[in-house]
């Protein structure tokens, strides 16, 4: 498992609030993970794929943990990355992983997590917009448009 320094870790939640200058950082001190991190987050596939391809399972386990899966919530207790299992669920609104990660020294975990569930909900509310229900509508068109193409092609 690899150890992410504070200052690593307050340079990504830089990134995850949309600050280049974390973005800089880390592209240029070698935490292509941590960006991939937010993007996979954000439901990015390839960025995903990426964390799995380079034995980042943690940073992976996390993600899916943010999205209420249990098997990764196990994954990283038994793997002992607490400070990343106690983020996923203060993300998911347990006030008790703040509490942990407070007195526990990580601090800079529950900054992250409050940055990354922030951008959720920004994302979320793009997606809620004029322009977002339109996209929305215009994704869900083209999926049925391929789901009769492919119908008539069987």
């Amino acid at each position: 498992m690899k150890h992410y320094s504070n200052y690593a870790i307050d340079q990504f939640t830089r990134h995850v609030l949309n600050d280049t200058s974390g973005y800089n950082w880390l592209m240029n001190n070698g935490y292509k993970e941590l960006i991939a991190c937010i993007d996979a987050i954000r439901d990015d596939k390839k960025a995903f794929s990426f964390l799995m391809e380079n034995k980042h399972y943690i940073l992976a386990a996390f993600v899916n943990a943010i999205w209420d899966d249990q098997k990764a919530f196990k994954f990283l207790m038994d793997a002992k990355a607490f400070e990343w299992a106690a983020s996923a669920n203060l993300i998911n609104g347990d006030d008790k992983a703040e509490e942990f990660l407070n007195k526990s020294g990580f601090k800079h975990y529950v900054l992250l997590a409050h940055a990354i569930q922030s951008r959720i909900h920004d994302d979320g509310d793009r997606n809620i917009g004029p322009l977002g229900t339109f996209k929305n509508i215009f994704n869900i068109k083209q999926a049925f448009k391929e789901a009769f193409k492919k119908d008539e092609n069987s």
